[in-house]
């Protein structure tokens, strides 16, 4: 169920809010709820949320399940940069 919510943001943060939205051809109570939706770590539950480029990389590559991503990805860079 959708429920209506006010905010008050700044005239100049909804401007560009609106132009990157209609950019992307997406409403901007759709941007606003998919970012709350990762406030509180859920998934998005919609193909459609995606964007084009992240719909194309999905399955470009396959990780085991035991691997620790952030593990790894903190590992990797202490080697490029130490």
């Amino acid at each position: 169920m959708n429920t209506k919510l006010t905010l008050t943001i700044d005239r100049s943060v909804i401007q560009d809010a609106k132009k990157y939205a209609q950019k992307n051809r997406r409403s901007l109570s759709d941007l606003v709820e998919n970012y709350f939706k990762i406030l509180v770590n859920e998934e998005p539950t919609d193909q459609e949320e995606l964007t084009p480029l992240v719909r194309s990389m999905k399955g470009a590559f396959k990780i085991s399940r035991g691997i620790d991503y952030k593990k790894e990805l903190t590992s990797s860079l202490s080697k490029k940069y130490m």
